[in-house]
């Protein structure tokens, strides 16, 4: 590695001369592109239109579902309020009779109804009233027979997800009630085996050795998906919102609580299509939304306050994605808000099969527990690309660590070296303005042999940020009217 293999400005009021100086130096003998793929800054610019008309084309073709004009109201079913009846037989039934007629409305009326697991069929619209709660049952029992669902970016067999669907066509989630995973630290959560969430020393939890790592071994050693049998007594705790294998899904309106782990998750699913929903859930490994496998998806008008990465798009774990080979793209992101949460948007860490065309915009990203903006987390375990990922026009009140970070060495439960290099080229961010950046404008680290090639900044605006860059084994740094700590940076010559 030679010394200009890592590069770490600070930015401060006295050294505004040093900063300008070295930022150009260092980057012209850093950052080197080749003429023919990397252009003028003209170039760059004309490029974006063509890539926003991109975003909305995407967008008009995800196919939206239609219902029946059709209600069947779980009450007449069977339904009851309260939290002393369990309401599954009755949900079943109203979904199985509104699916069998040729679709249309399952309503949740005002009231509270408590259940276990719900599985939608095709052409059911599981409606929400406002003033309506459903409440789902904390005991696992009620999430069985296991069913084929995936954790952590790994396919097996577990508890049912809390609403669940596979293989169905045209189906949605709507209204303006709420649904509460009751999950907590004396549920759910202390499963995770920290403390902090209720775990106390002697309890069981995912970390033993017939939970989480007899799932990596069994997917390590590519045992089929049905014999991957988990569910009472391994701790691997179940999504809330899991739609698998499915097409043509609208969630929409409702307000999600208190989810036990992942709380939206379509996976291996087409044309998706999540807006205007409310998420509040802090406890361990509460995403917001994080399509998986997923092609054609649009994210919009929602808020998520979460204990996790408000929005992840994840593409498998290590062996289980490079064996369903399934990668995520032609996902958007566009007017939503972000509170507290390790990310902002992020992409993986769970991306072994890749992640493109990823567009985010018109967002608000503002809180003291707030991590980063923008995330890109793999390592050579995991491997996978990651390219073209688009993002403008995004306010950032404040974040912790970065405005955007890119980690090619992310290492979480234990060493996450392999033989997998991943690789993350061309993202750029445009029309960001930052009150407060924490540590870092960028954070970036890549390898040797895969440097992260083409970060674009362009009208970026950082306030408030100790220190501009830090940036390891970057390829191909633009800087196009953009301000740190009030300070125009300049961006690199471009040399053959």
């Amino acid at each position: 590695m030679n010394k200009y293999s890592k590069l770490k400005i600070v930015k401060s009021g006295h050294m505004k001369r040093y900063l300008h100086s070295t930022l150009f130096i260092v980057c012209s003998l850093l950052l080197w592109s080749c003429g023919n793929k990397a252009g003028s800054d003209e170039t760059i610019i004309s490029k974006s239109n063509d890539v926003w008309q991109q975003a909305k084309d995407i967008e008009a073709n995800i196919v939206v579902p239609q219902f029946e004009d059709a209600t069947f109201n779980i009450v007449d079913y069977g339904a009851k309020e309260g939290v002393d009846v369990n309401n599954s037989l009755a949900f079943a039934a109203a979904i199985a009779a509104c699916s069998e007629t040729g679709g249309g409305r399952v309503v949740v009326p005002k009231g509270v109804f408590y259940t276990g697991a719900i599985h939608l069929l095709d052409n059911v619209n599981l409606h929400l009233e406002e003033g309506s709660e459903v409440r789902f049952s904390t005991n696992p029992k009620d999430y069985l027979p296991v069913v084929h669902t995936s954790f952590e970016g790994t396919e097996l067999m577990n508890y049912s997800p809390l609403i669940y669907a596979k293989d169905k066509k045209n189906i949605a989630v709507t209204g303006k009630g709420t649904l509460n995973g009751q999950a907590n630290n004396e549920h759910w959560w202390w499963w995770c085996g920290k403390d902090f969430y209720g775990w106390k020393e002697g309890q069981p939890e995912q970390k033993d050795a017939q939970s989480r790592p007899r799932l990596v071994d069994l997917a390590a050693k590519d045992v089929p998906v049905e014999e991957r049998i988990f569910g009472e007594n391994h701790y691997l705790r179940p999504s809330f919102i899991e739609f698998l294998d499915c097409e043509n899904i609208l969630i929409e309106g409702v307000k999600i609580v208190n989810a036990p782990f992942w709380v939206v998750h379509p996976l291996k699913s087409k044309h998706v299509t999540v807006d205007g929903i409310t998420v509040e859930s802090h406890g361990p490994n509460n995403d917001g939304c994080d399509p998986e496998y997923c092609s054609d998806v649009v994210i919009k008008n929602c808020h998520f306050n979460t204990g996790d990465d408000c929005i992840a798009i994840k593409s498998g774990r290590n062996e289980d994605g490079r064996r369903v080979a399934i990668k995520s793209e032609r996902i958007i992101v566009r007017d939503c808000e972000m509170l507290d949460g390790h990310g902002g948007v992020v992409m993986g860490s769970e991306i072994s099969a890749g992640v493109s065309d990823v567009f985010v915009e018109n967002c608000i990203m503002n809180s003291p527990n707030l991590d980063r903006a923008i995330r890109i987390k793999t390592n050579s375990k995991r491997g996978g690309l990651v390219e073209n990922i688009h993002v403008r026009n995004i306010k950032v009140g404040q974040v912790k660590e970065a405005v955007l970070k890119v980690n090619m060495f992310y290492a979480t439960y234990n060493d996450q070296k392999g033989d997998f290099i991943p690789e993350v080229r061309n993202v750029t961010l445009e029309n960001i303005e930052v009150k407060n950046g924490g540590y870092y404008g960028i954070l970036a680290k890549g390898y040797p042999e895969s440097p992260i090639e083409n970060i674009t900044f362009k009208n970026v605006k950082i306030e408030q940020v100790d220190e501009a860059f830090s940036l390891e084994n970057v390829k191909g740094l633009r800087l196009i009217d953009t301000y740190i700590n009030g300070e125009l940076m300049q961006s690199p010559a471009l040399t053959n």
